[in-house]
């Protein structure tokens, strides 16, 4: 058999099991951190087929216990990361397809461990929970978990085209508090300080400057608190708000342009403001051409049609993960509809007979990746070397 028939024949022979698991995590869709039957159906499913599994992974550091860490060591060699995702939207279900590109990436694992005959070097499968929350690849990553791996790659579904690499944006999150004097609205409101109006005027700040924003620039927020009656002045108000930039150097600009506006607002009513980061932050996505390049040759080869990737326009963990090691996420038609992430539509694409094929089409680019990085020194140095260039460019950035 050739190299391909060999892959063919491994992704076919895992692909029903595959295929049960994603009616299983749509069946059953939890929410980020309370993965608990879907994390067990993975990990179920890699411990049938050969992995030792540590189950749960990082609990103390993450805060939760829904992640886990299969490896296969064969031998001495490169070391190469698949990670799975499998967190659910609240109220959608999986409207971003983790239950397809989840079941993708495990049916690409057990793949490799039938081909564990091909290669020598350790193959590492994470279980990355909360990834539409806080995002257990931003601890992972900063704990050095992928600091000696020589490729990180998944896969994420998509509507109506395929590209080699999701770009993405860095993102940085807060809660905003403003903190005023209380007083009654009608009979002495000269004795107050309008908290609520503090944080309306520094929304009012914030879009003043939206002229100024570099390209790129996403600014979003919602009001938490506003007070509790009409005829008492607030004491309180508090905003979420999330900003993200091309850049980190940019979010580091957007933070100075926050905190000005609301310390502004501030000033203005006799107030004071309070931040509080509500996680880690994500980096934007160090990306390397010849991954790029090589996925494009590989779909291409299978049949595929590659779209141009498209600039950022979300965030993901798997930018923290690109900090850290040469690493890759293309996006996978799993529908011919021209659909956004987060919807209905995506998450009713994973169940039909399209999804199922291109979730094999698409372990088999993984499988591929992972044995070229295992077995081609050559290719291994090239994205090395990449690599290296652009995460010295992005630094320059910083």
């Amino acid at each position: 058999m050739t190299k391909t028939e060999k892959i063919n024949a491994a992704i076919e022979s895992g692909a029903a099991e595959a295929r049960e698991l994603v009616k299983y995590l749509y069946d059953h869709p939890e929410t980020a951190t309370k993965e608990q039957l879907s994390s067990a159906a993975i990990v179920d499913v890699l411990r049938r087929n050969g992995f030792e599994v540590t189950y749960p992974f990082m609990a103390k550091e993450l805060g939760y216990d829904t992640s886990f860490c299969a490896v296969l060591a064969h031998g001495s060699g490169p070391k190469v990361a698949v990670l799975v995702e499998y967190d659910a939207l609240p109220g959608l279900g999986h409207g971003c397809g983790h239950n397809l590109h989840g079941s993708l990436a495990t049916l690409a694992a057990t793949s490799i461990m039938k081909l564990r005959g091909e290669f020598h070097g350790t193959l590492m499968v994470l279980g990355a929970a909360a990834e539409e929350e806080d995002g257990a690849k931003l601890v992972m990553a900063e704990a050095g978990i992928f600091d000696d791996v020589d490729l990180a790659i998944m896969m994420h579904s998509n509507g109506g085209s395929t590209t080699p690499e999701m770009d993405t944006l860095s993102l940085r999150a807060y809660k905003v508090e403003f903190h005023g004097l209380s007083a009654h609205a009608a009979a002495g409101p000269w004795f107050g300080h309008n908290a609520f109006t503090a944080a309306r005027k520094f929304l009012d700040l914030v879009d003043a400057r939206r002229d100024s924003f570099r390209p790129g620039t996403i600014y979003s927020s919602v009001m938490l608190q506003g007070g509790y009656t009409p005829n008492q002045v607030p004491d309180y108000a508090s905003l979420r708000l999330e900003f993200r930039s091309t850049s980190l150097s940019g979010l580091t600009e957007l933070d100075r342009i926050t905190r000005n506006c609301a310390r502004g607002a501030s000033l203005a009513m006799d107030c004071t403001e309070e931040f509080t980061l509500l996680s880690k932050d994500f980096y934007n996505m160090v990306r390397v051409p010849a991954l790029e390049d090589k996925v494009t040759e590989l779909f291409r080869a299978r049949g595929e049609r590659v779209d141009p990737v498209v600039p950022a326009y979300a965030s993901s963990d798997m930018g923290n993960v690109s900090y850290h090691c040469p690493a890759i996420q293309p996006m996978l038609r799993i529908t011919d509809a021209h659909c956004a992430l987060h919807t209905e539509t995506l998450r009713e694409a994973t169940l039909e007979p399209l999804a199922f094929e291109q979730m094999k089409k698409g372990a088999a680019v993984i499988v591929e990746m992972a044995l070229l990085i295992f077995n081609d020194a050559e290719f291994r140095a090239q994205v090395r070397a990449e690599y290296e260039a652009a995460l010295e460019k992005v630094n320059r950035k910083l």
